[in-house]
């Protein structure tokens, strides 16, 4: 690639500096390798940004974002901000950074990696061989639609409306990324109770009629939340509206065993996020405690997305497997046998890997 892309870095709180710089690290690493052409610039967000702008997401960094190729993040929040109010806490920052980029397609990998079956909740023989992506729809639903409380506080209500565009876009989206793995697709509503699930099931199957290659079946989200316990080998690529999406997503995160392998992507159609998903952890932050491997395979998504280099981002997941291979382990994945180290030396365990490659 000739194009310089231009990466914003928001570290944000708890963990994410940790875990970023060495996500960093191990770009670097492939960057050289691969001649890889790109400029980091960083921003405040999240908590740090409330202390030092008085709002999760300053305008500075909100242009930083909107000019760059693609966002890598680490983490916000901690109960130091607990009492701030509603939309000056450093979620609704996240949220504002989503819809000021367009980030309506939400990526989340769930892969069960072998090294690390007895540490999962699941049986071995329930999640062998897992590898699933989830591909929530971000910008709708019951978290952007109309919401309020009433006069008494004794009602509330919060809408879900979905429009066919944005359920078109993010079907497209599912049948493109199904259409590269295993050519199959199930798309996750409750079209028995809900009238945008009965549009969404609609569209998708028209949508889907593009791609005649791919296997498209439809699950009600109550049932597909049963199957991801029972056998969620049978899932290959899931897609689903925002609230489903996001209670599906954090459900499948144990089948990784821990939180802290599990990278995502958020994309529009000009801009994208990465973020590991284990959030800032501020009971461990500053302890070199945390595990980098999210963030590493974050930075892997971004090669294979944004920068379209699907050898790199291979590098690095190689790498992260030869090092649990090796035995390495951080606190929340460790077992009996392996070796305990902290967020700098896994780091530094996949990069120097790398460099054998």
């Amino acid at each position: 690639m000739s194009e310089t892309l231009k990466i914003a870095v928001l570290r944000g709180d708890g963990v994410g500096p940790e875990v970023v710089e060495q996500a960093l690290s191990v770009l670097e690493k492939v960057k050289k390798k691969y001649a890889l052409k790109y400029t980091l610039r960083e921003g405040i967000f999240g908590g740090a940004a409330i202390d030092a702008a008085g709002e999760p997401f300053p305008q500075e960094t909100r242009d930083l974002a909107q000019a760059s190729d693609a966002v890598f993040f680490g983490a916000i929040g901690g109960p130091k901000w607990d009492g701030v109010k509603a939309e000056l806490r450093p979620e609704s920052g996240l949220l504002s950074l989503r819809k000021t980029l367009g980030l309506y397609a939400n990526l989340r990998p769930a892969k069960c990696w072998s090294q690390l079956m007895a540490q999962a909740p699941l049986k071995e023989r329930v999640i062998a061989g897992v590898d699933i992506l989830i591909v929530r729809e971000l910008l709708g639903g019951a978290y952007f639609g109309k919401k309020g409380l009433s006069s008494d506080g004794q009602a509330a209500y919060d809408t879900i409306e979905y429009s066919e565009p944005e359920v078109r876009r993010i079907v497209k989206i599912a049948l493109e990324l199904a259409a590269g793995r295993k050519n199959k697709l199930t798309s996750v509503d409750k079209a028995n109770v809900l009238e945008t699930s009965r549009l969404w099931r609609k569209v998708a199957a028209d949508e889907a009629k593009a791609f005649p290659q791919v296997s498209l079946s439809h699950l009600y989200v109550d049932n597909c939340a049963m199957q991801l316990c029972l056998n969620p080998a049978q899932f290959d690529v899931i897609v689903t509206e925002n609230m489903f999406g996001d209670i599906l997503s954090d459900q499948a995160s144990v089948l990784g065993g821990s939180m802290g392998m599990l990278p995502s992507a958020s994309l529009s159609d000009k801009a994208a996020l990465y973020e590991p998903i284990h959030g800032s952890a501020p009971d461990i932050a500053g302890q070199n405690k945390a595990n980098p491997l999210a963030a590493i395979l974050s930075a892997a998504m971004m090669l294979r997305l944004t920068f379209k280099n699907e050898s790199a981002a291979a590098d690095i997941e190689r790498a992260v497997g030869a090092v649990l291979d090796a035995g390495l382990r951080t606190a929340d994945i460790w077992s009996e046998g392996c070796k305990l180290v902290g967020t700098k030396e896994m780091g530094a365990a996949v990069a120097d890997t790398l460099s054998s490659f």
